[in-house]
């Protein structure tokens, strides 16, 4: 049997690892440059401010999509962009990253196809949070070969934003749309608190399926994808089964399910409750100037959802779908 060389084991990791977006690539550039540091115990917030770094300086002159799913942005690019915008400080910044981007680049680095015991440790090991401890053939790797690694880890990177901008389609004007979106933005709520209040209104059923919920089974979910929508206003908001809500993830829903909102909305307007008045100041104090203004937050998340339908089908319809149906009068009744 052939015997690998350090440097074989690390050209595998990124030559060959399930790179759907660009995280490994830079953490591949972060723990060569510590390495070049002599850093062998290195702080979890310094790994997060050359990592952070890295992205800065790539995105600076050639912004390109970092992951191939054209509905979502990285949580690295969510991050730049609001750092950029100013609504977070550099600092922020770097916290973000070590407590949220981290979370699976440092974990499933080591890793060749969807294998991680060919490579193990070889590189280095962590203490989640806290520090990263380099190994020595990291240090071996940097010493003879860095160049030609730094040189393949910059290449790895502009054919992965290359084959992405293919998935992507229009990324400017994506990312325009998606500016809107990112300025009036806010930190994430709790919304559970809503389900009493939603209630009155779908009762105990699913939004997308129509089939009764159990109690411990109810989901608040954005019908717009809260990625896109950055908000989590009342307007937007539906009770759904877990299942339906984890399907349909970040997708875009056809125009039955968005006219059906309207729907709802509306009748949530006929009513005497306080929180209509909040749907007014979002979306207008008549049916034509709401129906205008949930018109163009659809349409917007069109263009930078793009073709990402929910079951691929702009027509898919739980509530007309016999093989769902069937499921989840099983999942229901268990």
């Amino acid at each position: 049997m052939d015997k690998f060389e350090d440097v074989d084991y690390w050209k595998g990791i990124v030559l060959y690892g399930l790179n759907q977006a660009t995280y490994k690539i830079a953490l591949g550039k972060t723990i060569l440059e510590l390495a070049s540091q002599d850093k062998e115990a290195v702080e979890w917030d310094h790994l997060s401010k050359i990592y952070l770094d890295n992205y800065i300086e790539r995105l600076k002159t050639n912004y390109n999509p970092q992951q191939s799913n054209p509905s979502r942005k990285t949580k690295m690019e969510r991050i730049i962009d609001s750092l950029n915008k100013g609504l977070i400080d550099f600092e922020r910044a770097v916290y973000s990253v070590g407590t949220e981007a981290f979370n699976d680049v440092v974990p499933r680095f080591q890793t060749i196809g969807t294998d991680k015991d060919i490579v193990g440790e070889k590189f280095y090991h962590f203490d989640f949070g806290k520090k990263l401890y380099l190994h020595d053939a990291t240090f071996q790797i940097n010493e003879t070969s860095k160049q030609e690694l730094t040189d393949e880890l910059d290449a790895r990177w502009s054919l992965l934003e290359g084959a992405f901008s293919l998935a992507h389609g229009d990324f400017k004007l994506s990312n325009d749309v998606r500016d809107v979106y990112l300025a009036n933005s806010y930190t994430r709520t709790n919304i559970t608190g809503n389900i009493p209040f939603l209630q009155g209104y779908q009762g105990n059923t699913c939004f997308y399926c129509g089939e009764r919920i159990g109690d411990k089974d109810v989901h608040v979910d954005h019908v717009l994808p809260r990625q896109f929508i950055q908000h989590d206003e009342i307007w937007n908001l539906v009770l759904s089964h877990s299942i339906c809500n984890m399907n349909k993830n970040d997708a875009l829903i056809g125009k039955h399910y968005f006219e059906k909102l309207v729907a709802r909305n509306e009748n949530i307007m006929g009513s005497n409750h306080p929180w209509k008045k909040k749907i007014a100041d979002a979306l207008g104090d008549n049916p034509i100037k709401r129906n205008k203004s949930m018109l163009y937050h659809y349409d917007n998340a069109k263009i930078v959802l793009k073709n990402n339908y929910w079951e691929n089908s702009p027509h898919y319809n739980r509530e007309t779908d016999p093989f769902f149906k069937r499921l989840i009068t099983k999942l229901n009744n268990r």
